[in-house]
């Protein structure tokens, strides 16, 4: 029987195969209070089946193979990082000497703990580590029931049988994988080439299953909710990546129109690879500027085999996550934002200044503030000028980077002139602590992200203590329209489109632009295809965006006249219903 599930479109494109089901890898997990003569011997018991994991996932980093996504090395990094996070090691150790929980107890009742924090969190990509944060905590448990990975190598290719549809060799053999949730362990056991698409029940946009599928160019798609209890091993499934459209059991008609489309896709990579070298410049001569938003130093291997001309945002609050208040000192910081700089070979990179704050694991103000709305609260910039002993020394590593090669800084969530001052006045502080002891330093270009309506609309005023702007769509959107992303409730209200929203953009680029100040788009705006002409039309000539999205973008600036855009574009913003003109 013939029937679709609907998820979210991660990773785009079509992929048609048999399904490798993985089925939810949950443990039970036994509970019980331990007598105090066994307390000793259970901390040792859990401490040592994480070690064991911790050494498990750093042999898989060091036997990663060459073309592995940096994305994948990463992710595994998080998962050790996670393991050896303070927060999670003493609370399980609190559970079992003070409450006298047996290890597994302790492990899922703290996993509990950090989890509704990491839920809290405003920022999607930190919020969707919980996920992380669950399967390390699984890889755990499953050391101490000496149970293997839930991920095992796929099954051989069956025989064909009568009603398969008829395909060609290679089609028939391919596989895709559908699963409750994947940790990037689990994909390691799988060859690059073996999957054509992946499906989970769980996930978002930023989960680690899109993020190496949208490295490795394969169709995925995410939060399906069931996907796994309703495909049966080795169903025909289709997988619409484009339209986040799970097909199970396809009739011919469709099974062939996909194939078609599948074929159509695979011709249009080829077209788009042919443009890696080509410089990005409209019909009419303007150049545009292609820029990467990366997570790590790591990633920007991927931004520069994308053909990125740059790193338009460098999300530095990684460096910053599942630490418990033990913050990176200057050093570690600076290490990190050199590889980034080194790595991108001469090319810009745009460094932002931590963006976390109360709603976040490493905050370290009062309990009391964490029940307030995280959205709202002591966030970014804020966070950061209420410890300018933490902010200088980030400031202190940023600068000693910029030593290397050319770099950016751009501060998170400014909105206030009283803001920009005391910002600047610390960075004055961070140049002269250099200066007094002699350490090398660059002097990078500063920048502001405008991201909240009050910083949009005053954007003329700062513009004047700014060499260059950058305009965070996802929470521009997010706070002009008083619309939580995350809550399922609101979310189909979430609109870019939106007349307000294209206001405050167009107002942002043309005041820029009238100022002779750099702006760029660094929200999902930038890497959607559908908003390339009218961000083009509004006068926006730097775009940035995920790596995978480049090549895309570059095409439609390549067939775009940007002049005969304009009078277009402000007709869009004008309008009471812009989709309808787009």
């Amino acid at each position: 029987m013939t029937f679709a599930i609907h998820g979210l479109a991660v990773a785009r494109g079509i992929a048609i195969g048999r399904a490798v089901l993985v089925t939810s890898s949950r443990l039970d997990v036994a509970h019980y209070f331990l007598q105090p003569d066994q307390v000793a011997a259970e901390i040792v018991r859990v401490r040592t089946s994480r070690n064991a994991v911790i050494e498990e996932l750093k042999r898989l980093q060091a036997e990663l193979p060459r073309e592995a996504p940096p994305e994948l090395g990463a992710l595994l990094d998080v998962h050790v990082q996670l393991l050896q996070d303070e927060a999670l090691v003493s609370g399980v150790k609190h559970f079992i000497v003070d409450q006298r929980y047996n290890a597994e107890w302790a492990l899922t009742a703290q996993l509990e703990i950090i989890a509704r924090q990491f839920s809290e969190m405003e920022d999607e990509y930190l919020r969707e580590r919980v996920a992380d944060l669950e399967q390390v905590v699984e890889r755990i448990l499953r050391h101490m029931k000496g149970v293997a990975s839930p991920v095992s190598p796929p099954p051989p290719v069956p025989s064909r049988r009568a009603g398969d549809p008829v395909l060609s060799e290679a089609a028939a053999a391919a596989r895709v994988l559908v699963a409750h949730d994947l940790s990037p362990a689990d994909m390691l056991h799988f060859k690059q080439s073996v999957f054509a698409g992946f499906v989970t029940d769980v996930g978002g946009k930023t989960s680690h299953t899109a993020i190496v599928a949208r490295s490795l160019d394969i169709p995925a798609v995410v939060g399906t909710r069931s996907a796994s209890q309703l495909v049966r091993q080795d169903d025909w499934v289709i997988i619409d990546g484009d339209a986040g459209v799970v097909i199970v059991d396809p009739p011919p008609m469709i099974l062939a129109e996909y194939g078609f489309r599948q074929r159509q896709g695979a011709l249009e990579c080829e077209r788009l690879a042919r443009l890696l070298h080509t410089p990005a410049i409209t019909l009419d001569g303007e150049k545009v500027a292609l820029l990467a938003n990366i997570e790590q130093p790591e990633d920007a291997a991927a931004a520069l085999k994308a053909g990125a001309a740059g790193v338009g945002l460098f999300r530095s609050e990684f460096l910053f996550m599942g630490r418990e208040g033990r913050l990176p000192g200057e050093e570690e910081q600076y290490q990190a934002y050199c590889r980034a700089v080194e790595g991108m070979q001469g090319l810009p990179v745009t460094i932002r200044t931590v963006d976390v704050g109360a709603d976040k694991p490493l905050d370290r103000t009062p309990k009391e503030a964490t029940h307030l709305n995280p959205a709202l609260g002591l966030r970014a910039i804020r966070w950061s000028l209420a410890d300018p002993a933490m902010f200088r020394t980030q400031l202190r590593a940023i600068l000693r980077a910029a030593a290397h090669g050319p770099v950016d800084l751009l501060f998170p969530m400014i909105g206030a002139a009283s803001e920009i001052r005391h910002t600047l006045a610390l960075l004055d502080h961070a140049r002269a602590e250099l200066d007094n002891r002699g350490a090398p330093r660059g002097e990078p270009r500063v920048g502001a992200m405008i991201e909240i309506p009050a910083a949009a609309i005053m954007v003329r005023q700062f513009l004047r203590y700014f060499d260059f702007v950058s305009i965070g769509t996802n929470d521009l959107i997010q706070y002009t329209l008083a619309i939580d992303r995350a809550d399922e409730a609101v979310a189909h209200l979430y609109d870019p489109l939106h007349p307000a929203v294209l206001r405050l953009v167009a107002d942002v680029i043309a005041e820029a632009n009238a100022q002779g100040k750099g702006v760029s788009v660094c929200g999902e705006m930038a890497g959607d295809t559908a908003m390339t002409r009218l961000l083009l039309g509004l006068g926006l000539r730097s775009f940035s965006m995920h790596p995978a999205q480049i090549l895309a973008v570059k095409q439609e600036i390549l067939r775009t006249d940007a002049a005969s855009q304009v009078a277009w574009a402000r007709d869009v913003v004008a309008a009471e219903d812009p989709a309808s003109l787009i």
